[in-house]
């Protein structure tokens, strides 16, 4: 049995583990105040990467949620890690929010309408246009990453299609499969590791999602707990074989 009491840091997701859509759950609040009684940290990590770093402190600031820069990574800080140390230099097309575009720009990354590599994501503004120009470049030989792999995202009353499904799209046009960024890649690991400072055998992960949230700890050697108050069910769990340390309905229920 995992001790979460021994933990040092809470990695977090966001939607469907602290609140879904613009509801934050009532066990958010309590959950957050008792990480911070046991001594540990909670770092909030998201594989959405549509919104800006500043726009989920905003977010999360206007829910109650005890939160500045410190508590919050994305996936697009994980692919824009890997663009500066592995691609430096070197422009993008990105199928993504004017918010994720802003995030690449703020670190140095040009974003132009036509580029050796393309960068496709959750894009709420998604256009036949940025398909069409994305595929086009693939098949002329640019590079095809992605910031993650979710397929959906969860809202009120349901899901809308996420990343994943997106580069789906790309994939069935042009036969070429993105490299992916964020949960459950070891790239996150890293990139938290450098930010917080913590061991890995320190850490648990929190969400609702098996194929990302709870295989990013089974595939590195962290602890998990899969909260049913998001995407998956416990069909899906039984089904799948990916396991979570610890199965819970919600926050509430830990610590």
């Amino acid at each position: 049995m995992v001790d979460l009491e021994q933990k040092k840091l809470w990695i977090l997701d966001m939607d469907g583990t602290v609140y879904l859509g613009n509801q934050l759950f009532p066990e958010t609040l309590p959950f957050l105040q008792r990480i911070q009684q046991s001594g540990a940290q909670y770092l909030f990590f998201t594989n959405n990467a549509s919104r800006a770093k500043d726009t989920y402190v905003q977010r999360l600031q206007g829910m109650g949620i005890p939160a500045g820069p410190d508590n919050i990574l994305t996936s697009a800080e994980t692919t824009i890690a890997f663009l500066k140390r592995r691609r430096a230099g070197q422009s993008v097309y990105v199928v993504g929010t004017p918010d994720l575009i802003r995030s690449f720009e703020e670190a140095g990354i040009r974003v132009e309408e036509e580029a050796p590599i393309v960068v496709a994501s959750f894009d709420t503004t998604l256009t036949y246009d940025k398909l069409e120009k994305a595929c086009r470049y693939i098949r002329e030989g640019a590079e095809f990453l992605s910031t993650h792999p979710d397929y959906n995202c969860p809202v009120e009353g349901g899901f809308i299609p996420d990343s994943g499904a997106i580069c789906a799209l790309i994939t069935a046009s042009t036969g070429k499969t993105p490299r992916y960024f964020g949960k459950p890649y070891e790239d996150t690991l890293e990139i938290i590791q450098e930010f917080t400072g913590v061991a890995r055998e320190d850490m648990v992960v929190v969400g609702d999602r098996l194929y990302t949230d709870i295989a990013l700890g089974a595939q590195h050697g962290v602890d998990s707990v899969l909260v049913l108050s998001g995407e998956t069910t416990e069909e899906d769990l039984r089904r799948s074989d990916v396991k979570p340390s610890l199965v819970v309905q919600n926050v509430g229920s830990l610590l």
